[in-house]
């Protein structure tokens, strides 16, 4: 697999792990409005990554399926801060972080990859910004 491919998976394990955590936590909001926005960002993340698997597997190579250990920890970890203290805002504060790790990665991946791919990643990294931007703005109303 080339350096390419190989960062494309990467991003896919990020975004997957956002997907999931967005998920997880719209199963665990107490808070309806939050739940439709977590599914909401379920949904978008989703769609990065069916776009970052098309070009994947127009290469020739398999996408990768899985996320990461950093990304279920981060899960873990809010449902243990969400048993001690306000239970949704644990969720908001862990997915804000998680959104801005995403973003650093596909910011830093732009630099580095070839025309075709940073084309795709420019093309996605706006809905990644807004989906910051949305959490960031939940974070901050909250605290």
């Amino acid at each position: 697999m080339n350096q390419s491919m190989n960062q494309l998976n990467e991003l896919i394990e990020l975004t997957r792990d956002g997907q999931r955590f967005y998920q997880h936590a719209a199963d665990e909001a107490k808070d309806v409005q939050l739940q439709h926005l977590f599914r909401d960002l379920a949904q978008a993340k989703t769609q990065i990554i069916q776009a970052l698997s098309v070009k994947v597997a127009a290469h020739h190579e398999q996408p990768s399926q899985g996320g990461t250990l950093t990304g279920r920890m981060r899960e873990l970890y809010a449902d243990a801060r969400s048993r001690i203290g306000d239970h949704d805002t644990a969720y908001v504060d862990q997915l804000e972080q998680t959104e801005a790790h995403i973003l650093r990665a596909f910011e830093d991946a732009v630099g580095a990859a070839e025309p075709d791919v940073r084309a795709l990643l420019a093309i996605e990294l706006p809905k990644l910004r807004a989906c910051h931007e949305r959490m960031r703005q939940l974070k901050d109303a909250r605290h």
